[in-house]
């Protein structure tokens, strides 16, 4: 299958926060599912994250503004399960 071609089999929310609970809460903040349609859709190879944490640091929304991040957690706990994890 072709890398562009990637849909998600199947939802579900997070129960609990991880480290890739957090990142895809960034994610999903910036208007997109997950690291896999960020790439597609702005067609780049990397994302910039903070090397201490590995969280991701810039996000560019679909209308070309950026995101900011902080190194610490963002995501609080009451806001985990609003979080969606897709599974390919």
């Amino acid at each position: 299958m072709a890398k562009a071609d990637i849909k998600p089999k199947s939802i579900h929310h997070a129960k609990k926060w991880s480290d890739d609970v957090e990142n895809l809460y960034r994610f999903q903040q910036a208007g997109y599912r997950d690291e896999f349609e960020y790439k597609q859709v702005k067609q780049v190879d990397m994302v910039e994250c903070w090397p201490e944490t590995g969280f991701v640091k810039k996000l560019q929304r679909r209308d070309n503004t950026f995101y900011y991040y902080d190194k610490q957690r963002e995501c609080e706990d009451e806001e985990v399960h609003k979080v969606k994890v897709y599974v390919y």
